[in-house]
């Protein structure tokens, strides 16, 4: 949460103060970095490189009480943020690969005439980064970036400041020299601050779809600034024909509830046969019930924590009160345990019939449930959203999910496994309002730098053949 003056940091689960300090000053941030760029671009790939390793392994060296350091910020359960640091460091080795993969130099010749295809970064970047994975979703754009050349202008989430503080301290500890990396904290104002900042040559953003929308617009008189979008999703789930519904239900609970239902990969809507629901609604509630909610150093650790804070457990207890007073049936419901803390427990609800919900994206543990007669209405109530980042469908044989990856309308398809199961070394993104056709993770590389085409000679040989008067 953040003052006029300061910005403080607040532990979910216990209210403690977890980081207290005032905003950045965004336009010395960019003027360091500015400076920086210069001689950071023109370092040798290898150079850069490794940097990147140095800081791969700081990472690797502390991952303990980094991964600590997430879960007080934001409440996930430690076995969680642990998951999180390693993806931090493996984004290094994945990111060195996508960028000799994806804009490394091709060379060639085109009618006797040396032909070389080379990239070049796009100069100061804006990184704004997310609370719910605070260290590696920014970080899946800063080391790509640095690795391409650019230097960087980071503003965290207001709610994680400390995870980004420690981040860019390992930086540092990995010798990355200043002005290359620059942290600025703040709020929203700080937020439009940088990416309306004239001498920023483009943005790296990963949050909700209505931020992203403002910033597109914000962006619009600005094309030759680079803009990459990650937003979230409504996404659908397909259960059809499906076998061990003990498994299946697990896959659910996974897609639907993992970190407190805050991935924007997270199942928000599934989508069943009318008349055969009965089974897999019982495995699942089975299941829902047995889900630990907990503080995230508990001992047995909890399947999930809370969500980030009280404001966005009372908007997620708005969206549950709006769809029950629209007509759903309540399966499981969202509960508050403690009325001054953001824990909820998961919620499933019914909504088969109800007219007028709206299309969004409830960021928290909140599941509706359609039951529909056929594959074709499965299909159209799948797509039915103007999200588009992530589908899945359980069950079913190969021509289904054929027909299903062919029809479905999202970035990410998968078959009997999780809609939050993405890999790293796969472009991750979505189309509608859950991206701007530039995806991240494995294709980041194809954001940080521009090509450029050379047609080469040693000499200066030509004629021109047509069109000239004859010599006097």
């Amino acid at each position: 949460m953040s003052s006029s003056t300061r910005l403080l940091s607040i532990d979910p689960a216990t209210g403690e103060t977890v980081w207290e300090g005032a905003p950045g000053d965004v336009d010395a941030a960019v003027a360091k970095a500015r400076a920086a760029l210069p001689a950071w671009a023109r370092r040798p790939l290898a150079e850069r490189i490794a940097y990147c390793r140095s800081y791969q392994e700081v990472v690797r060296e502390n991952a303990d009480e980094f991964a600590r350091l997430i879960a007080s910020e934001t409440g996930k359960p430690l076995w969680e943020t642990k998951t999180e640091v390693a993806a931090v460091a493996a984004k290094v080795d994945i990111s060195i690969t996508a960028h000799e993969e994806r804009t490394g130099t091709r060379q060639g010749e085109v009618q006797g005439v040396h032909q070389v295809i080379r990239h070049k970064p796009h100069g100061v970047l804006a990184v704004l980064g997310p609370y719910n994975f605070p260290a590696h979703l920014p970080n899946g754009h800063i080391v790509p970036a640095l690795i391409a050349g650019n230097t960087i202008v980071f503003k965290p989430s207001e709610f994680t400041p400390a995870v980004a503080e420690y981040m860019v301290q390992c930086w540092e500890k990995a010798g990355l020299p200043e002005g290359v990396l620059n942290l600025v904290q703040g709020a929203g104002e700080t937020g439009r601050a940088l990416a309306g900042h004239a001498d920023i040559d483009g943005l790296l953003f990963t949050g909700s779809a209505t931020t992203g929308a403002a910033l597109h617009r914000q962006f619009a008189e600005t094309p030759g600034k680079i803009l990459a979008l990650e937003m979230g999703g409504n996404n659908p789930l397909i259960v059809w024909d499906a076998q061990d519904l003990e498994a299946t239900a697990a896959l659910i609970a996974q897609s639907a509830y993992l970190s407190a239902g805050q991935r924007c990969t997270c199942a928000r809507r599934l989508i069943v046969e009318d008349g055969k629901e009965g089974p897999l609604i019982d495995a699942l509630t089975a299941i829902i019930d047995r889900i630990v909610v907990g503080e995230p150093f508990d001992d047995p650790q909890p399947f999930m924590g809370p969500v980030i804070d009280n404001r966005a457990a009372d908007r997620l207890e708005a969206g549950y009160a709006d769809l029950v007073e629209r007509g759903a049936k309540v399966i499981r419901p969202l509960v508050r345990p403690r009325a001054d803390r953001p824990f909820l427990t998961p919620a499933l609800v019914d909504v088969t019939g109800v007219s007028g919900i709206p299309d969004e994206e409830h960021f928290g543990p909140l599941l509706q449930l359609y039951r529909v007669p056929d594959f074709d209405a499965a299909m159209a109530v799948a797509n039915d959203t103007r999200f588009g980042l992530s589908a899945g469908l359980m069950g079913g044989d190969r021509a289904l999910y054929d027909r299903f990856w062919a029809e479905s309308r999202a970035g990410i398809v998968n078959w009997n496994r999780p809609t939050n199961g993405a890999a790293s070394n796969a472009p991750f993104g979505g189309i509608g309002l859950s991206g701007n056709h530039k995806p991240s993770a494995y294709y980041a590389a194809d954001y940080c730098a521009f090509p450029v085409a050379s047609l080469e000679a040693d000499a200066v040989t030509g004629t021109i053949a047509v069109g000239l008067k004859p010599k006097v």
